[in-house]
């Protein structure tokens, strides 16, 4: 109608933008979605500390000996121990509804165990081969495998941490080892020098049991520091340069090689190994004299 005022309409139109929906909650369905907010996210909080306890577990699963009492543990133990923290965490994966993608990821890193199970398999045979080799009484060789190398891997493990908390390990290690050489000991009838002998073997098969992670990728990282200013670094051939220098030519303190230390002897020089190998061109022709 023409003489209607423009306000009216005003007051019928909807107030906010069309189709909002109302707000009708009460404080008590407020507070009611408040707590159970907070309850899934200490929910989230725990299931992500469980995972983070799994994923620790993973590393103190893959160690032959057993961190807390000095006991040996075998390739079955250890293998039955991974797969124990994988399936902890896929539960919580599967549970919180994880892409499949990541339940991927997961798979994936489980189908290794069998390679790190027959790793350990593997030294283990080859250190068992070690010290039937040295032709000790049982009660001594026995006290090679269940003391004395455990003791030496202790104090491997010990180094790679801080001196707090390496400080257990040691004392560990110290109490395997010292009852040994006392009288009435395994050891204790031996020579002195078959003491010192037994004790540098029994250090030296510790370290066939480092893993292998750690050395490689502490080297990777050493040559990423050192050579990444360097072009062409990704090379293959010069990976595999560097690789040789590394084992066969740098030496430590005590002037030994990695090659060396590995295989328990020197090998022959490098450099007249590749001289002999290689064959060295002849002498270019002169060039033609033109006329």
């Amino acid at each position: 109608m023409t003489g209607q005022r423009p306000e009216a309409d005003d007051e019928r139109k909807p107030q906010g933008p069309v189709g909002a929906p109302k707000d009708t909650a009460t404080p008590q369905q407020a507070q009611h979605d408040a707590q159970a907010a907070s309850q899934k996210v200490e929910r989230l909080r725990a299931q992500r500390e469980q995972v983070a306890q799994s994923i620790r577990r993973l590393g103190q699963a893959y160690h032959f000996v057993d961190l807390e009492r000095g006991v040996r543990r075998n390739a079955q133990l250890i293998a039955a121990g991974l797969h124990d923290q994988m399936d902890t965490i896929r539960r919580v994966a599967q549970h919180e509804g994880l892409a499949q993608s990541g339940l991927h990821r997961i798979d994936k890193a489980e189908r290794v165990v069998p390679k790190m199970q027959a790793t350990i398999e593997f030294v283990s045979s080859y250190v068992s081969q070690q010290v039937s080799q040295l032709d000790l009484p049982p009660a001594a060789s026995f006290a090679m495998h269940a003391r004395l190398i455990p003791a030496f891997y202790l104090e491997r493990v010990a180094q790679t941490r801080t001196v707090r908390a390496g400080e257990p390990l040691r004392e560990l290690a110290e109490r395997l080892r010292t009852p040994l050489f006392e009288p009435g000991g395994a050891l204790a009838a031996l020579t002195p020098t078959i003491q010192r002998q037994l004790q540098h073997q029994a250090q030296r098969l510790a370290a066939v049991f480092q893993r292998s992670s750690s050395n490689v990728e502490g080297r990777n990282g050493y040559l990423s520091l050192r050579n990444h200013q360097l072009r062409g670094l990704d090379r293959p051939r010069k990976r595999e340069c560097l690789t040789v220098i590394h084992n066969f030519f740098l030496t430590r303190d005590d002037g030994t090689t990695a090659a060396e230390r590995f295989f328990g002897q020197q090998p022959r020089s490098m450099f007249a190994a590749i001289l002999e190998a290689v064959e060295v061109p002849p002498a270019p022709l002169s060039p033609p004299r033109w006329a």
